[in-house]
């Protein structure tokens, strides 16, 4: 992921328990003030772990009827951009097929950046019966950032006040999205169900909310150039975790990493800004936040390889481990081996290689939004260090980046902020 900004988010082993859900707001304007509130905290046994993309834990366990995923709706058929052709697919990488959605997202950029109207701030969305709902909305998910998502909400804090409502509105929804596949209620939901869940967002950026959280997102789509593909985009790595938990090669694992993670950097750079004084193209700055969301999902597999070897899926290249004269039965195994060694070796290698290219372009963001990148980039990266430090044991051991060491890395997140603000 992908998140501070939305690009990173640190790990934790909190959860949430109760409704995220509210009453539609398209069948009654009253929100109840404790509707979405959580009803206390629980902690998670070594078993139940799971790999989160967007930082701590599972958010609540999700209401099914409540949010209508279990009623009859509408099912969409899903095109995503990056899916090409029988013929097509044959022929292009993965890479290049991600490569035209960044290519497409920066020219709808580029597009309202010609034109001062679009760029103007647009009026709240005033949603009948209840003028105050926004406020509400946007306190959910600050509320949800604060306690579940210390040290993305800690990032937040850097950024300037509209920026960061944005951001947490854009953060509660991919919170949510994962959370229909890895939540607690995860044996629940079928493709059809993320279909629904799919038309809902297309009614969200109609500016057609559900609930008091969707009222946020839907409110921050009209204030920035926020494009609906890399949410659907995110729906779509959803539904390949319920029918994949193998991949043969990078080039297969570099698309899952895209659609749940580098849509993530997509989602962000129309928030974070691009600095007036940039040289460089909008292409190359998308192109950057789409590496760091891909380091920071390689960055989670490595560190999750036992979790998610428990849970029967390896999340790790076939081809590659055949090569090191690995297989699943290794990792099932759980056996730090000189194999291993050799294997992470090359692993977190080309994570690093993929945060080289994301810091490329934080220079090029707003000057507001430099310091919270570059400190997610920097404490996520350190994962990798610390992967190093227990001897690739991700097993058994869980590589984390304690507070002193975040600490540590500030002075040089606020160095690399500033130097680029120094004229040259």
């Amino acid at each position: 992921m992908s998140i501070c900004t939305l690009w990173v988010v640190s790990p934790s082993s909190e959860v949430l328990s109760g409704n995220v859900f509210l009453e539609p707001i398209r069948e009654s304007y009253h929100f109840s003030d404790k509707s979405l509130m959580y009803n206390g905290r629980v902690k998670k046994s070594r078993h139940q772990r799971r790999r989160s993309r967007y930082g701590v834990g599972d958010l609540s366990s999700f209401c099914l009827r409540e949010s209508g995923l279990e009623t009859p709706g509408r099912r969409l058929s899903v095109s995503s951009s990056i899916i090409a052709t029988p013929a097509g697919e044959m022929t292009m990488t993965s890479e290049q097929k991600v490569y035209d959605v960044v290519l497409k997202q920066a020219a709808l950029i580029n597009r309202q950046l010609r034109s001062r109207e679009n760029l103007e701030v647009k009026p709240d969305i005033i949603l009948p019966g209840n003028a105050n709902v926004l406020n509400e909305a946007y306190d959910r998910c600050r509320e949800v950032c604060a306690e579940y998502a210390k040290s993305f909400y800690w990032g937040t804090q850097l950024m300037t006040p509209e920026r960061r409502l944005a951001i947490w509105a854009i953060y509660v929804w991919c919170r949510r999205t994962d959370e229909l596949v890895d939540g607690p209620n995860a044996s629940h939901i079928n493709p059809t169900a993320l279909d629904r869940w799919e038309a809902r967002l297309e009614d969200v950026f109609k500016g057609q909310p559900f609930d008091m959280l969707d009222a946020a997102l839907s409110d921050t789509i009209t204030k920035y150039p926020v494009d609906i593909q890399p949410f659907r985009d995110m729906i779509e790595g959803m539904r390949m975790d319920l029918k994949k938990s193998r991949y043969k090669n990078f080039d297969e694992l570099y698309l899952y990493c895209y659609y749940v993670a580098g849509t993530v950097g997509l989602m962000s750079v129309p928030v974070m800004g691009i600095a007036p004084e940039s040289k460089a193209t909008t292409e190359s700055v998308y192109n950057a936040a789409l590496s760091l969301g891909i380091a920071n999902q390689l960055t989670n597999i490595l560190r999750d390889v036992g979790e998610d070897a428990r849970r029967g899926r390896v999340y790790l290249p076939q081809d590659e481990l055949a090569q090191a004269g690995l297989s699943d039965e290794d990792i099932f195994a759980g056996k730090v081996t000189d194999k291993w060694r050799i294997f992470m070796k090359k692993q977190i290698k080309r994570a690093r290689k993929f945060y080289d290219d994301a810091e490329k372009g934080v220079p090029e963001l707003s000057s507001a939004s430099r310091l919270p990148v570059w400190a997610a980039l920097l404490f996520y990266r350190k994962i990798l260090d610390e992967i190093e430090a227990n001897d690739y044991n991700n097993f058994t051991k869980r590589a984390y980046v304690n507070k002193a060491k975040k600490l540590l890395a500030m002075p040089v997140a606020c160095a690399k902020s500033l130097s680029f603000m120094i004229p040259k």
